[in-house]
């Protein structure tokens, strides 16, 4: 992957955690929202990346099965330091909405819970500064000629028209076919490429793991009848074989704890309800339904056996595939594809900015006047995020909807 500074390339593990457990509290919206956090972070204030490169992370991310934007996060934590950085950077992303699932879960079987509080709303209102803002920077820098310009917007179309993960992963498979036959040469990618310390063949032994978990997990959970390893099968599978991100996760967790007893349908849908409202990866959703399951280990264990087992496979994937992107991407004829793919990846960003991130948000001019003076104070004054998330939140929550 490709940077464009003359900093080190490595950070300390505590560096690589703490700047994700920041972005772990205070990126509210879903993984789009998250993309954009992360650019403004990485991109534009610690520069660990271009724009070039951190849209090769994201569309190799839509390829592969799993949580986008963690797996953004692991693979930038894995250039920075190692397979150790990998983890520091997903245990800072993941722990503050996991902890707090744990914990809501245990207090939900306890007592209720008042939704659709007004603050809530200004959360995902700043989701739409976010988004809007990346998509200002990302398009001026791999969209810059009416070329690829135009096929971000009819990228943007072809999302919107098949809104599923299977009509993002056909756009950016032609954006790579657009890179090849309409892109001149003399638009070269930049040299300098953050460095991942594997080699090929351990990244093929990586993913030969992946795959056999993905084999013997549902024998042993089939023959032992051992429920923490039925608890590991179930999370790990979804986590293996779920494409689009967080809310296409809803569908099959509930086939896996709803129709076998673990967790109760109202109870599962409650859950699902308090995780739209917490900042960090929706797949931290796991972690609830493993701390109510009805069978044990629950509590506190379960919901670990349950967040691990579903963010492993990405895991695998992230380590095992990216050393064979690298090889690939020394190739002409790949940075020629990586262009379109780039131009791809704004018009994907482009189609997710309306729908779910402005129809979720945007309901009355108030939001719409909100969500402008959040894009102001994040793009030209420079505020930092977490602040106009704060902003946002009691601006709402005084009344102002």
């Amino acid at each position: 992957m490709i940077a464009h500074n003359k900093k080190s390339n490595t950070s300390s593990l505590s560096e690589i955690f703490l700047v994700f457990l920041k972005l772990g509290f205070i990126s509210f919206g879903g993984p789009i929202a998250h993309l954009g956090y992360f650019r403004e972070e990485f991109v534009n204030r610690l520069k660990w990346l271009s724009d070039h490169a951190y849209a090769d992370l994201v569309a190799l991310c839509q390829f592969l099965p799993g949580p986008a934007s963690s797996q953004v996060g692991m693979a930038l934590g894995l250039s920075r330091g190692g397979i150790r950085g990998a983890i520091a950077a997903w245990l800072g992303f993941t722990l503050p909405s996991a902890l707090i699932m744990i914990l809501f879960g245990l207090i939900l079987l306890n007592a209720g819970v008042r939704e659709n509080l007004p603050w809530l709303h200004g959360l995902k209102v700043v989701a739409v500064a976010v988004v809007a803002q990346a998509l200002w920077g990302m398009s001026s820098t791999l969209c810059p000629d009416k070329t690829r310009a135009s096929f971000a917007v009819l990228a943007c179309i072809g999302a919107s028209l098949i809104p599923n993960a299977a009509g993002q992963i056909l756009m950016i498979l032609l954006g790579a076919i657009f890179g090849l036959f309409f892109l001149s040469a003399d638009k070269t990618l930049p040299n300098s490429e953050l460095t991942f310390q594997l080699k090929k063949r351990a990244g093929i032994r990586v993913l030969v793991l992946f795959f056999i978990l993905l084999t013997l997990l549902p024998i042993l959970s089939l023959y032992t009848r051992s429920y923490p390893i039925q608890l590991f099968d179930a999370f790990y599978r979804v986590g293996a074989l779920v494409f689009g991100g967080g809310h296409v996760v809803l569908p099959l967790l509930q086939a896996k704890v709803v129709p076998t007893g673990w967790v109760d349908n109202s109870l599962f849908l409650a859950g699902y309800g308090a995780a739209q409202a917490l900042p960090g990866p929706l797949f931290t959703f796991a972690a609830f339904l493993g701390a109510v399951s009805t069978n044990a280990p629950n509590e506190w264990l379960g919901g670990i056996i349950a967040l691990f087992a579903i963010f492993l496979p990405s895991f695998l994937l992230i380590i095992g595939v990216l050393p064979v992107c690298e090889n690939l991407r020394q190739h002409p004829s790949m940075q020629q594809a990586i262009l379109g793919v780039n131009a791809s990846v704004v018009g994907l960003l482009l189609a997710a900015f309306y729908q779910p991130v402005w129809t979720s948000a945007i309901f009355s001019l108030n939001d719409y006047l909100l969500a402008m003076m959040a894009f102001l104070l994040l793009q030209f004054w420079r505020v930092q995020a977490w602040i106009v998330v704060v902003f946002c939140a009691l601006v709402t929550g005084l009344g102002w909807h």
